[in-house]
């Protein structure tokens, strides 16, 4: 399998089985500069933060399918639940024969629509959005072989910077699974997303949204302090994405993971907190750090939600609420939502 270049940063599948179907667009190139700059001001920032996209790179993405198999970690395996459940009413409300993910990674999940949209004969594309331009590839090969006629047209780049680009199409579902949604600050972030999304659509377009619901603090907290410590390398793998994004030398091993439940905000906090003082370079932003014995370094949090909440955060998008479909236990959510006409 070879690899042929197109204008703009397009790369096509040379492969006898799916060549005319497989088409990957990677846009992360340019955005090198801006996520320096991004860097630069959260980490001088008082408390020191790193924007959690950081997280994410092959060993990141394959570090997050571990965390997905973790007894503790009941989010993927209750929303998968939900959407084997689910999938054929919701295709069927949404009428659509494209989905688009947002944050798509190993489109574990996502599979379960493809089929649903495949049984009632609208499957046409699937547009995975992911920083990971190899993932992204393994992933259009294997659903172009388990989809005969399925198009894959996936777009390397952070969500946040390239949906006011997607491909023109037909009618979209588009989702945002996993309770990602809960990186982003509720504030602010996340109803702004909500705009970058509601943009692209298009009357007859849905929105399927994955949430993580309120729940008890020792569940929750248990969730990102796995036993096995998977979300501790996890946590940690940020410093190997910064060091060759900032030319930095941050020794990994130095920081341990600490999370934690934030009631007030209704949020997990993530951080990194430093073992011992430590004198960090960046050469690419010519830049050095003094870290402090016991300094936290936060680098994801994972909001959650409630029926108001959500209901809330899909209004200041300009979406309203078609169907809140939740489990026995009240644990993880699918929110399907629409444009509201304007």
């Amino acid at each position: 399998m070879t690899e042929a270049g197109i204008p703009g940063g397009t790369v096509v599948k040379d492969d006898a089985a799916a060549a005319s179907r497989i088409q990957i667009e990677n846009r992360s190139g340019p955005h090198r500069e801006r996520d320096l700059a991004e860097l630069r001001e959260t980490l001088l920032r008082k408390p020191r933060e790193i924007p959690s996209k950081h997280l994410y790179d092959e060993r990141g993405s394959q570090l997050f399918e571990r965390i997905c198999e973790l007894p503790e970690y009941y989010q993927t395996r209750t929303e998968r639940a939900l959407l084997e459940r689910h999938a054929d009413d919701i295709v069927l409300r949404s009428g659509a024969g494209e989905l688009v993910e947002i944050g798509s990674g190993a489109a574990t999940k996502t599979r379960v629509l493809l089929r649903a949209m495949e049984r009632h004969g609208l499957l046409t594309r699937y547009v995975p959005i992911d920083v990971d331009v190899a993932m992204l590839e393994r992933v259009a090969v294997e659903l172009t072989s388990e989809f005969t006629a399925l198009h894959v047209h996936g777009i390397a780049a952070d969500f946040d910077h390239s949906l006011d680009r997607l491909p023109a199409g037909g009618r979209r579902l588009i989702a945002f699974l996993g309770s990602t949604i809960g990186n982003l600050r509720p504030a602010d972030q996340a109803p702004e997303l909500m705009r970058s999304i509601r943009r692209q659509m298009r009357s007859g377009d849905h929105f399927l949204l994955g949430v993580d619901l309120i729940k008890d603090k020792a569940r929750l907290e248990a969730a990102y302090n796995d036993s096995r410590g998977v979300t501790a390398d996890f946590s940690r793998n940020i410093w190997n994405v910064v060091n060759r994004l900032a030319d930095a030398d941050f020794d990994p091993f130095a920081f341990r993971h600490r999370a934690f439940w934030d009631a007030e905000n209704a949020w997990m906090d993530i951080r990194q907190v430093s073992r011992s003082a430590q004198h960090v370079h960046l050469r690419a932003l010519d830049l050095e750090l003094d870290i402090a014995p016991g300094e936290e370094i936060r680098t994801e949090i994972s909001a959650k939600y409630d029926r108001p909440r959500t209901e809330t955060l899909l209004r200041a998008g300009g979406l309203e609420l078609v169907e809140w479909i939740t489990d026995d236990e009240s644990l993880f959510a699918l929110t399907l939502a629409r444009p509201v006409e304007r």
